[in-house]
């Protein structure tokens, strides 16, 4: 029941890479028009449509393919586009590891409002001038890929850092409108989502997290709350059901072993919170995305 999870030199014909620029038909060509499989990659994904239709689905979430939506992928989320006939578009693809080659820190990427590993991934929608603006930042992105030039990997990271500062610029997803705890907030943030990555297996509760970064629970639920438009109890129980829905579609593991991977002493008490969740229990989840 092993799943595809992609390295971003296998999309280049073998050869490292660390970005790739693809046209979305040149990627409908090499899939013969047959949609692929839900997958997960090693690398950032920008999926830009130009024209067409479909369907999006990121993370057991689903999304409409819609003209000028761009949509923003993490490493690891589960995926899948499900396009219309003569859907045209730009698919920009780099590694955490072309981000550090050109000098781009780590927390650039988490300070922004795009790339969202553990929650829903709407498009997010352009037109008029920023339309226009972000036009020509791909434009000099693909000149840039296709020249020899010199220091090339260069140019290329510059323009990917101005496409993404422009394309935040228009992000409205959850912004921060309290001007004096935005930079604490940003830090926070980044710490608690950090710390939920590394323990959500182990630590399921907010104090657990608190205790951690040396505040109260009730502080830590207000500024993730503010920032990110959830609770970090929320943010906490959704990134353990996004790990148990991953690890149910990419695994043959039983709902027991997923259980007590989770943290879980109760495998009872996981298959409830897997239903709450999901709406349905682990084994009717994976039937229903076996593929």
């Amino acid at each position: 029941m092993q799943k595809k999870i992609y390295s971003l030199e296998l999309l280049d014909n073998g050869i490292p890479a660390s970005f790739v620029l693809r046209t979305m038909e040149e990627i409908a060509d090499r899939q013969q028009g047959i949609a692929d499989d839900p997958h997960r990659h090693h690398y950032y994904s920008v999926i830009w449509p130009f024209s067409g239709s479909g369907r999006h689905v990121v993370d057991f979430n689903e999304y409409p393919i819609l003209p000028h939506h761009i949509f923003f992928v993490s490493p690891n989320q589960v995926h899948q586009i499900i396009s219309g006939p003569e859907t045209t578009g730009l698919v920009i693809l780099f590694t955490p590891e072309f981000l550090m080659k050109n000098s781009i820190r780590e927390d650039f990427i988490s300070n922004l409002r795009l790339f969202r590993d553990s929650s829903e991934s709407p498009a997010l929608p352009l037109s008029g001038p920023r339309l226009e603006n972000l036009l020509q930042f791909a434009s000099h992105i693909k000149d840039a890929y296709a020249s020899d030039q010199e220091m090339k990997l260069e140019t290329l990271g510059a323009y990917l850092k101005l496409f993404l500062i422009e394309c935040n610029s228009h992000c409205s997803l959850f912004p921060n409108t309290n001007t004096q705890d935005i930079e604490v907030g940003k830090a926070m943030v980044r710490r608690f989502k950090n710390l939920v990555e590394t323990r959500f297996s182990e630590w399921h509760q907010v104090k657990d997290y608190a205790g951690a970064m040396n505040v109260s629970p009730n502080y830590l639920n207000e500024v993730i709350k503010l920032n990110i438009g959830t609770s970090a109890k929320e943010f906490i129980q959704h990134r353990i059901l996004l790990e148990a829905k991953r690890t149910a579609v990419f695994t043959a593991k039983s709902s027991k072993e997923i259980a007590f991977d989770l943290g879980f002493d109760d495998p009872s008490h996981f298959s409830k919170f897997f239903k709450a969740g999901a709406g349905q229990s682990l084994l009717e989840f994976r039937q229903t995305h076996s593929g």
